[in-house]
């Protein structure tokens, strides 16, 4: 367990190099979570022969109409198996502690490492109790502003497009929230952006050529050191939210709206991450942490233009909008 990476606030230890990370000092501290890539776990052939329960079926549906992932529980779930459409498969204890995978010939390494630090990692998270939200985050100076929406909202888009202009980011896709002290903070991810092929030539034009994510996955990877962006080193208190709404043909667009603290709050929760894998004392504690969060941290809804190349004009509405929320800190509690 020699290469060491710190993701998510997690120190990762695996067997082998993790394409796309950046290996940390191996005096980090404490392993939280070790890896073992391209082997199942040494007890695989006990838990073949034991009874299964199917967990979770993914609405996701590949074009044969298979659900993209199931998720059972084996061993009378000493192993949370997680059974992907091509044949890729991980388990997790229980704890979050222990990650085995393997995959079938056609698959690698590199889709591995792409099911690893989404939604595999998400799981894990999950199981150790850290809150985590469908959203992507950038720094905004010492702190942290988080872009919270639905698959496709434009999140990743939006973080790529404020790294353009010189802000760190902190997460993509799964933003990780950590209650320190009264404060929220969000834990930087991984030194790199997921985008989908228009949103590149939306953000850099025709002429760039980024990598796919894995063999036969469309999006594209935007490395950050590679493209002279960064990856925040250290964890930063959350200081604003912008819920990803539906696009707007106003000529007024991206427009700022203040939804009720309910509305807040229904809405994270809606995009919490990995929600069907918590149990009811999980599920309570989460909602106790959202609510806390919500008294001590601004939230706008953000209905972006319909022209997604009008992105520059919604970072602009940003920035004015974080400074007017920092000026009214207590702007949240004015809204019910």
């Amino acid at each position: 367990m020699q290469n060491a990476y710190c993701v998510y606030g997690l120190l990762l230890r695996s067997n082998c190099r993790i394409p796309s990370l950046d290996v940390a000092s191996s005096d980090e501290g404490s392993t939280d979570v070790e890896i073992h890539l391209g082997t199942a776990p040494p007890s695989q052939n006990e838990i073949s022969a034991q009874p299964e329960t199917l967990f979770f079926v993914s609405s996701d549906l590949v074009e044969s109409g298979a659900p993209s992932l199931r998720i059972w529980k084996v061993m009378d779930g000493a192993f949370l198996r997680m059974d992907y459409f091509d044949g890729m498969q991980f388990w997790l204890k229980p704890d979050g502690t222990e990650i085995w995978g393997r995959w079938p010939e056609g698959c690698s390494l590199n889709v591995a490492a792409m099911y690893l630090m989404g939604p595999v990692l998400g799981v894990v998270l999950r199981l150790r109790g850290i809150t985590c939200l469908h959203a992507s985050a950038v720094a905004f100076g010492d702190r942290g502003v988080a872009f919270v929406g639905d698959q496709g909202a434009g999140k990743s888009t939006t973080a790529a497009a404020f790294a353009r202009r010189g802000h760190d980011v902190l997460s993509d896709d799964i933003v990780t929230i950590v209650e320190r002290d009264g404060a929220f903070y969000v834990m930087p991810a991984y030194p790199y952006l997921s985008l989908w092929p228009d949103s590149v030539e939306m953000l850099y034009g025709s002429e760039k050529s980024l990598p796919s994510l894995s063999e036969n996955v469309e999006k594209r990877m935007l490395s950050l050191p590679t493209n002279h962006l960064r990856l925040a080193e250290q964890p930063l208190p959350l200081a604003a939210i912008f819920l990803l709404g539906e696009r707007s043909s106003d000529p007024a667009a991206p427009l700022l709206e203040a939804p009720t603290p309910s509305e807040c709050l229904m809405s994270l929760v809606a995009n919490s991450y990995a929600t069907r894998i918590l149990n009811e004392e999980m599920r309570a504690r989460e909602f106790a942490l959202l609510g806390r969060m919500l008294s001590a941290v601004p939230v706008r809804r953000l209905r972006p233009p319909a022209d997604p190349s009008r992105i520059n004009v919604l970072c602009d509405r940003v920035d004015a909008a974080f400074g007017d929320l920092q000026v009214h800190p207590l702007l949240t509690r004015q809204l019910a």
